[in-house]
């Protein structure tokens, strides 16, 4: 084990942070501080009283936030000089004096150890007018930034939430109005029933009638998709078959028997067992047992479309879930593009490149929605009217890559170095607050140990995300 190194001015002046300062100085820092070695383990913890400033000499430290009751990696480093602790000291009580974040050391390193009120002290007699900078500077920054992300926030939220109720809107008034007709469908049935029971029909050709209505119920599960056009010409056909057997409003209820994939052929098999007299209510009969069987049918498509699209906003809050989980990311992105689909333009085609073998990925599955959310929205307001949204996924070694593409006009070389910074955006003042990609980078980057970057050019737009499949674990902090 070597030993401890002693404080000298010429170790601290190797410090990036101390190499201007005068002997004199560095000899009062080395007066009132000291290096210590510290095993691997905690340096101290968030929430404690924050009592000394540290500066990295040698070996590595991890930063870590309280998220949730999880220890949420924040930053890692190496970097000789990189420091830690009190340095909010020369605040004051201007911010509570504790430490904000926990620091832990992964191998034995050394650090120069100063007291938070020798920081303090040395700030104010030695630099005033910079600690009053610093200050004002602090202030402004810390409260602009609440003010505006918690704006953005809301905004995002409404936008999302009016698109969602804007979604369910229309399979929810789908379902009403056939709920509203299936009633009187229902009572109808009843009535042409009770018509041929009393009728001229015997109980073996009122079986057989019993028997095509089983079989037009089964039609309408199984019922084609038609062209426009193949619809038109089937409903000609059944209209005219209708029409030449007498059954009234032929040309009106055709198209009912066409969506159920009744054909002439069939229809025939009703007349031969129908006497002449009773096949138009027997037709009508079959008529509103197919018509509800359709009504049914549109109201299990609205309410599975409710249910999806419910399902959809639950996968994108993750509501109710844990939020540290393992997370399929391509169930992430499609919940996304459903909570988005409404700020899609119809000239605007997304395409889905997604790998099958990408294995789901220990994560902050709310999070990374947030991340997916600013990609997709800033590559369609990009694109504007017209475009091609490209969504990517694919495993590279130990990382999984999703890539976001549009096909706008691309990012200017001479910004494409600071869309990641804070308040920076390249939009119209009042349509950006220039934090959407600087939050996306804090989630990938701090959160998940990750990789964000731009791939750029007129006509080509591509925002490469890589996420390590090892991590983050649960309360992890090395």
């Amino acid at each position: 084990m070597t030993t401890v190194p002693a404080c000298t001015p010429d170790l601290l002046r190797s410090l990036f942070l101390f190499e201007s300062l005068s002997q004199d100085r560095l000899e009062y820092l080395c007066e009132r501080g000291a290096v210590v070695r510290v095993e691997p383990g905690w340096l101290y913890r968030e929430g404690e009283d924050a009592t000394c400033f540290y500066v990295l000499l040698d070996g590595s430290l991890v930063m870590s936030r309280n998220v949730g009751g999880d220890e949420v990696e924040v930053n890692r480093s190496s970097q000789r000089g990189a420091y830690v602790g009190a340095w909010y000291a020369y605040l004051g009580d201007l911010v509570p004096q504790v430490y904000d974040q926990s620091v832990r050391v992964t191998e034995t390193s050394d650090f120069f150890e100063l007291d938070a009120t020798a920081l303090r002290d040395i700030m104010r007699d030695w630099f005033p007018m910079a600690q009053h900078l610093l200050a004002g500077l602090f202030q402004g920054f810390t409260t602009r930034q609440r003010n505006i992300a918690q704006r953005e926030r809301l905004l995002a939220l409404g936008s999302l939430s009016a698109g969602l109720t804007h979604e369910l809107n229309n399979p929810a008034a789908a379902a009403v109005r056939a709920t509203s007709v299936l009633q009187q469908r229902v009572s109808k049935m009843r009535e042409k029933l009770a018509a041929l029971a009393a009728g001229h029909l015997d109980e073996a050709a009122l079986q057989t009638l019993i028997k095509f209505q089983d079989e037009s119920a089964q039609k309408v599960a199984d019922a084609p998709k038609l062209t426009a056009l193949e619809s038109a010409d089937r409903e000609d056909e059944i209209g005219d078959w209708l029409e030449e057997h007498g059954v009234g409003h032929g040309f009106e209820i055709a198209s009912t028997f066409v969506a159920a994939g009744i054909d002439g052929d069939w229809l025939d098999l009703v007349a031969n067992a129908a006497p002449p007299e009773s096949l138009s209510g027997a037709i009508h009969w079959l008529y509103y047992t197919i018509d509800t069987e359709l009504l049914m049918k549109e109201i299990t498509d609205s309410t599975t479309r409710i249910s999806t699209l419910v399902d959809a906003a639950k996968q994108y809050s993750q509501m109710d879930r844990s939020p540290h989980q393992t997370a399929d990311l391509h169930e992430l992105l499609d919940s996304t593009l459903v909570m988005l689909a409404r700020k899609i333009p119809p000239g605007v085609t997304v395409v889905k490149n997604y790998a099958d073998d990408l294995p789901a990925v220990p994560s902050y599955p709310a999070e990374l929605n947030q991340v997916w959310t600013n990609l997709i929205d800033n590559a369609v307001q990009a694109m504007g009217d017209t475009g091609t949204l490209t969504l990517t996924t694919h495993r590279d070694d130990e990382y999984a890559t999703v890539k976001v593409g549009d096909t706008g006009p691309g990012i200017p070389d001479d910004v494409k170095d600071r869309i990641f910074e804070p308040f920076f955006t390249t939009k119209p003042i009042g349509h950006g607050t220039g934090l959407g990609l600087d939050i996306a980078w804090r989630i990938v980057v701090n959160k998940h140990r990750g990789y964000l970057k731009v791939v750029s050019q007129p006509g080509s737009t591509t925002f490469v995300v890589r996420l390590p499949l090892e991590g983050p674990q649960i309360g992890e902090t090395a």
